[in-house]
């Protein structure tokens, strides 16, 4: 999920921050339950009937949670490690396309030769056979299935690809770099970013969502990842020339996103980062924004790396967290 001109962040540094958490507070009206699994980095998360489905990018497995509530394994073993920057690298997310489930793989993992499932759309059936839809990406982070249409983005391109099921391809929006104030830098390093000019970085899309015919995409910021840089933006579902839209501003790190049956958008920060200790433990917070008013209002703070956030109900949501948690919010009052 990192452009890689992040490169230059020490290795292993990031992800070792993922694991030493803080509790989450979750706001009234809401009960939270947690289940945690030592050594897992949760990821994606989607629903396939009943059943909840979790990749896991310690493992390189797909986990399926029934109403029993107990997590099972199934199906191949994907490729996993980590990148050239310390991250999970691995099966992103697992969503049921018909008689199929598809799975979006990450790059290639450091200190391994590439394979056929590397940075690619892969399907597979009832019998476990797979079949690679396409590879033409280069960090296929998140994608969502519209009408047949598999809309992916990929985090090192930083552009939205709309993928036919039998794999053509077209992309549909390259995002530029952000221009940032040098005094939005000063506090990382007041020698680097000393001179009165703008400095840019990159947009790294992550997480993508539909809502009214356009699709929304959580702009993550590349590094130094700044506070309050965050963005989401909007784009038609058909594509075109148009330039995206700002839908909302003033973010840390989103991750990704989701719309609730009430039209609300739900916006997942991935936290505030130090460029010595990574990204700040429980600084990651879940929110809603109401579609109307556009108010913002923090439904679960004090997260640790979140990485993915699911609308299972009218009342339930559901949060992974790299450090190998599941948080499961229910609301029990109207909002």
């Amino acid at each position: 999920m990192r452009p890689l001109s992040a490169l230059i962040i020490a290795a292993g540094l990031l992800f070792l921050t993922a694991n030493a958490g803080a509790e989450p507070t979750v706001a009234p009206g809401y009960r939270l339950e947690t289940i945690s699994t030592p050594g897992a980095a949760y990821s994606g998360l989607s629903r396939d009937g009943e059943d909840l489905l979790v990749t896991d990018l310690a493992s390189g497995r797909l986990y399926r949670r029934g109403p029993d509530g107990k997590l099972a394994a199934f199906g191949p073993a994907f490729p996993h490690g980590l990148d050239v920057i310390g991250d999970p690298t691995g099966p992103y997310r697992v969503v049921r396309a018909g008689d199929v489930l598809v799975v979006a793989q990450g790059w290639t993992p450091v200190n391994s030769d590439e394979g056929p499932l590397d940075h690619a759309l892969v399907a597979f059936d009832g019998t476990g056979k797979l079949r690679v839809i396409s590879r033409d990406f280069w960090n296929p982070f998140d994608f969502i299935v519209a009408g047949g249409i598999y809309y992916v983005i990929d985090s090192a391109r930083n552009s939205v690809e709309r993928v036919q099921a039998d794999g053509r391809k077209d992309t549909i929006m390259t995002f530029r770099r952000m221009g940032e104030a040098t005094t939005a830098l000063q506090n990382l390093s007041p020698t680097e970013f000393a001179e009165e000019k703008s400095y840019e970085v990159d947009a790294v899309p992550t997480g993508i969502g539909l809502r009214d015919e356009r699709l929304h995409i959580a702009l993550f910021g590349g590094f130094p990842f700044l506070a309050g840089v965050g963005k989401i933006v909007s784009i038609p579902v058909a594509g075109g020339a148009s330039m995206p839209r700002v839908d909302v501003e003033s973010l840390n790190a989103p991750v990704s996103i989701a719309v609730d049956s009430d039209g609300d958008m739900l916006v997942l920060e991935h936290g505030t980062y130090d460029q010595k200790e990574g990204f700040h433990k429980g600084s990651g917070r879940l929110l809603r924004l109401d579609k109307m008013t556009a108010r913002r209002t923090v439904i679960l703070d004090g997260l640790t790396r979140p990485v993915s956030v699911l609308v299972w109900d009218e009342r339930r949501l559901v949060v992974s967290e790299l450090g190998g948690n599941l948080h499961f919010l229910t609301r029990e009052t109207a909002h």
